[in-house]
Order: C-alpha cells, then sequence, then structure tokens
C-alpha cells in the first residue's frame, strides 16, 4: 500500500520508518520550502531496531491508501494546506493528542474515511529524517473500522515490537490515552522534572494521581470506558527519565499542546459540572511556564 505522512516529526517519522522498512511505499510530506533539503530515506534508531528506509518526499499530499496525520495539534490546521479535499485516499489516520482533531477533520474531508488512531511512546526528530525512539514501549491502537485497510500493518507493527489493537469505542479508543498523557505532560511540564522526579516526589506525585482521576471523571461522562485504579500503576512505571513533548516544547520556546491535553479535560469538566481543581491548577502552572520562556526567548 501507499502511506503518506503528513508530519515528519518523531511520531510521524517512527510510523514511516517502520512502514517503509515493512516494504510499503512511503511519501513524508514536508514544507516546500524543506523538501530540497528532505533526505530520500528515514534513519530510525529503537529498541526494535537501527534501520534505514527508503522513502519519496512531496509538498502535497499524493493519492494513496492511507493518509497518517501526525502533526502536533498547533501545526494542524496550517499542515492541511498541503491537504486537497479532492485528493484521492482510502483513509485517514490522525494520531494527534486530544480529542477534538477528529471532529475537525470529519467536517473538513467529508469524503473520506477518518480512522481515529492513538501513540504512545516517546519519540524525537533530531535532524531530517533520523528519528530516534527512546522508550522500551511503542503503542499503536486503531479505531475497529480501521481493521479492513489497517490489519495487515498493525500486524506488522507488533511484529516489529509494538503493541497495540483495533478498538470498537471511539471514545474509549482517544480517552483512554488522553486520561494519563494529560496528567503526564501536565505534571513533568509544570515541574520541570522528569517522570522520574514526578514520581519520587510525594507532592507531585499525588497531584499526577489526582489529575489522572480528575481526567477519568471527565472521559467517563462523555461514555468513555476508562479505569483510573488499572492506570495509574502503570504510569509508575514509566521510565524515570522520560520527558513529555510538552515539556520539551516549553524548554525549545515552542507553542504547546496545552489546550488540546489540559484545556479539553477543563472544558468537559465544566460541560457535566465536574470540579477538577488539580488539573485546572496545574494548567495554569503549564501556562505560566511558557509565558515566562517565551518571553526569555522574546
Amino acid at each position: 500500500m501507499h502511506h503518506a505522512i503528513l508530519g515528519p516529526g518523531g511520531v510521524g517519522g517512527l510510523i514511516g520508518a517502520c512502514l517503509a522498512h515493512f516494504g510499503e511505499e512511503v511519501t513524508m510530506v514536508v514544507r516546500p520550502e524543506a523538501l530540497d533539503q528532505y533526505p530520500r530515506q528515514l534513519t530510525l534508531e529503537s529498541p526494535y531496531g537501527h534501520f534505514v528506509a527508503p522513502i519519496e518526499r512531496s509538498a502535497q499530499v499524493p493519492a494513496c491508501d492511507v493518509v497518517w496525520v501526525t502533526v502536533k495539534t498547533t501545526q494542524l490546521e496550517a499542515a492541511l494546506r498541503s491537504f486537497s479535499p479532492s485528493t484521492a485516499v482510502r483513509g485517514i489516520v490522525p494520531l494527534q493528542n486530544g480529542i477534538d482533531h477528529v471532529a475537525l477533520l470529519r467536517d473538513r474531508y467529508r469524503a473520506e474515511p477518518v480512522l481515529a488512531g492513538v501513540f504512545a511512546g516517546e519519540t524525537e526528530r533530531v535532524a531530517p529524517g533520523h528519528i530516534v525512539h527512546r522508550t522500551p514501549f511503542a503503542r499503536l491502537n486503531l479505531i475497529a473500522k480501521a481493521r479492513p485497510l489497517l490489519e495487515s500493518a498493525l500486524d506488522r507493527f507488533r511484529r516489529l515490537g509494538f503493541t497495540g489493537d483495533f478498538i470498537e469505542d471511539e471514545a474509549t479508543l482517544l480517552w483512554t490515552k488522553l486520561v494519563f498523557l494529560a496528567p503526564i505532560a501536565l505534571t513533568t511540564s509544570a515541574a520541570d522534572l522528569p517522570v522520574g522526579g514526578i514520581l519520587s516526589s510525594p507532592e507531585w506525585r499525588s497531584r499526577l494521581e489526582s489529575s489522572v482521576r480528575e481526567a477519568c471523571a471527565v472521559a467517563k461522562a462523555e461514555g468513555a470506558n476508562v479505569d483510573p485504579e488499572s492506570g495509574i500503576p502503570l504510569l509508575l512505571k514509566l521510565p524515570p527519565g522520560m520527558k513529555s513533548s510538552m515539556q520539551k516544547d516549553i524548554e525549545h520556546g515552542n507553542p504547546t499542546e496545552l489546550d488540546a491535553i489540559g484545556g479539553r479535560i477543563l472544558r468537559g469538566g465544566a460541560r457535566f459540572g465536574i470540579p477538577v481543581p488539580i488539573t485546572t491548577m496545574l494548567v495554569e502552572m503549564v501556562a505560566a511556564r511558557a509565558q515566562q520562556t517565551e518571553q526569555k526567548s522574546a
């Protein structure tokens, strides 16, 4: 099959490199001004292996089987300018953090099936076309409607070392990630500590666990089947040196996904009358840190 990757960063690079390694046709969609300098191959360093895989490059999303949308939510609108609604594709798979991007894509591309997915793992683009996958895990879950199109691909990802499955309920698929991503992203970013620093501090660990429970309460109100008591122990096993992408964005002075991650929980809490005081406090702390970093770099 032919896959287009809209967003050649850490996640998009990992997905593209693996698909190309499997022998699939892969086109990386990059900014027009970066096209000539972008390499014709992807280099991946991962616990699953180190390899180099050939790819095609384009400034526009080509006609293909699957478009993987892997840009950050802050970059989504700009990235979609390279994707014409008339481009023939069989499926669009967004892997953004948050919830609301799925409805946005469905409203924009009514003719193509938007097949929700989520990815978990720490990846980083260290140079154009050079991806480092740092965590000893990578999880890729897809909505069950994607099975006819992507069952073979997901099976190959799993044989490489990924975990993942097809999930029947979309709310559960999306919220299962957000209820654990948000607390990690918010606490590491607010404290400017890696995961190990959060877990070794009684105060920050308490905030982490409280924010998980708040997020789960909102998720359940929106129809998701999530359980904080089964998920919290998994957070405690994360690599101690792991940093969240939001934390890295603040360090580098980049826009954060605070609204898509933390703001989505605040809006859900307000909608259903669910108190989320710890999440509110963390969002305010992260916003203040991001502003301070921006002012220093100005």
